[in-house]
């Protein structure tokens, strides 16, 4: 996450992720599944301009009239437990201006919650610090602790136990967004748990090497075939992504965002073209964009 002060205002730059490594290592008794995860922050943002507001009441804005700006609004969630946890009186008034889609794997209500939390503890003058916010953030939502550790992190439980994982370089990704989402609980509902998990430490070697190619052959994600299950576009786009030939291809999260991982920025340009001719009839987007940012 990117913040600066703007006048009266504190200005904070909300990352999407995705997934390069999900395992599902079983059910746990809180009903959750417990998961091994790597995950990288990507080059597409949501942007949060909050200001202060002395009456300690809570407003939020959005761009996208399809989504709440209500009390089950994350955001706005995350703003009263600030208020709550530390005694702060003031409140804020924000603006989201949403480019993340929604229910597509990946954490555009997650990445909101993080940006809400650091932006008030600057704008309030809390004094937290980045564990500190994590810990508030894991009571919001499993993927929210990971924004605080960015760019790279490895994530165990239930995802709110973060590592972050030292990078070397950049990576040059494709997302395609179809433009349907993905029920998280349905996929999780149908994945079935391996008697041995696969290792994710070959990708977490290789990001943090910054050999694009073995990241885009170690790809793996478990949630991917429940979601094929649940609906066969989502193999569809996997497979023309992987026609396209790039290093490598995966679902983000529990769907429904692809990407691809490219070898240089020329190949990340001819996908982006190819696929952005393919989207003319609006059935998904497509962002070409850095990871690791």
């Amino acid at each position: 996450m990117h913040l600066s002060p703007y006048l009266d205002d504190v200005v904070v730059w909300a990352p999407a992720k995705v997934n390069l490594y999900l395992e599902v290592l079983g059910k746990r008794p809180d009903a959750y599944h417990a998961i091994e995860t790597l995950m990288v922050t990507v080059g597409l943002y949501d942007t949060l301009v909050l200001r202060d507001g002395p009456s300690g009441a809570v407003a939020l804005a959005c761009t996208d009239p399809t989504l709440s700006a209500g009390d089950d609004n994350l955001v706005v969630r995350a703003a009263r437990l600030l208020q709550e946890r530390t005694g702060c009186p003031r409140g804020c008034r924000m603006r989201l201006v949403k480019r993340i889609p929604m229910a597509a794997g990946l954490a555009g209500g997650s990445t909101d919650a993080a940006a809400t939390l650091l932006g008030l503890n600057r704008l309030w003058q809390l004094g937290l610090t980045a564990n500190e916010l994590a810990r508030l953030g894991a009571e919001l939502g499993s993927d929210v602790p990971f924004f605080f550790h960015a760019p790279a992190a490895w994530c165990s439980g239930r995802g709110e136990i973060v590592s972050a994982v030292p990078v070397s370089g950049r990576l040059d990704l494709v997302l395609l967004c179809p433009r349907f989402g993905m029920p998280t609980a349905q996929v999780y509902r149908q994945v079935e748990v391996p008697a041995r998990p696969r290792s994710g430490e070959a990708i977490r070697s290789a990001l943090s090497r910054g050999a694009a190619l073995e990241v885009g052959r170690g790809l793996f994600n478990r949630l991917q075939e429940s979601a094929v299950r649940l609906d066969a576009r989502i193999g569809e786009y996997y497979k023309r992504l992987v026609s396209l030939a790039p290093a490598g291809v995966l679902m983000s999260g529990s769907g429904s965002s692809l990407f691809a991982v490219c070898r240089s920025p020329t190949e990340q340009e001819r996908l982006t073209a190819v696929l952005r001719e393919e989207a003319a009839e609006d059935l998904f987007r497509v962002f070409a964009v850095r990871g690791c940012v």
